[in-house]
């Protein structure tokens, strides 16, 4: 079988940010990485599964909800996969900070109901807009885009 596109980054290279990693038929999929790969710290099962449920509820309701092909957890627990439709660099990065700070203002998960998730019980808002307000300070930071190659290799 052929290696998958995620599995051939460096992930050794990589480090918290966010990284456009491919671009395929006009999707363009961004690492959310929250997490530096193989650093030893991960995001919690909880707090994860509480920020895909704030950040997936407010991307989908923002001005490119119709953009929004898929918010998720990466396995490894270092972040998150986002795929927009036609949503370059510079507009995702702006659309991902601006979803953000709404993230924060939040005052429970949406769709923390038994009927509305299949664990919902697992759930950690504290711990969620903790990893959210780190992140968006990471994003802060961030001058220029930042992709991978073919390789894996940033440039």
């Amino acid at each position: 079988m052929k290696t998958i596109k995620s599995f051939e980054l460096d992930h050794d290279v990589m480090d918290r940010g966010l990284y456009l990693t491919s671009v395929s038929d006009g999707i363009y999929t961004y690492d959310l990485r929250f997490k530096k790969p193989n650093g030893g710290d991960y995001l919690a099962v909880a707090t994860m599964h509480s920020v895909e449920h704030i950040f997936a509820t407010v991307i989908r309701n923002s001005k490119y909800q119709d953009q929004v092909v898929y918010f998720g957890p990466m396995g490894c627990r270092t972040g998150f996969y986002l795929l927009l439709k036609n949503v370059k660099y510079d507009s995702a990065k702006e659309l991902i900070t601006d979803s953000l700070k709404l993230c924060l203002k939040l005052e429970r998960v949406p769709g923390n109901t038994r009927k509305a998730c299949g664990n919902y019980r697992s759930h950690d808002i504290l711990g969620a807009k903790r990893e959210l307000t780190e992140y968006l300070q990471v994003l802060e930071k961030i001058k220029a885009q930042i992709y991978l190659d073919k390789e894996g290799v940033l440039v």
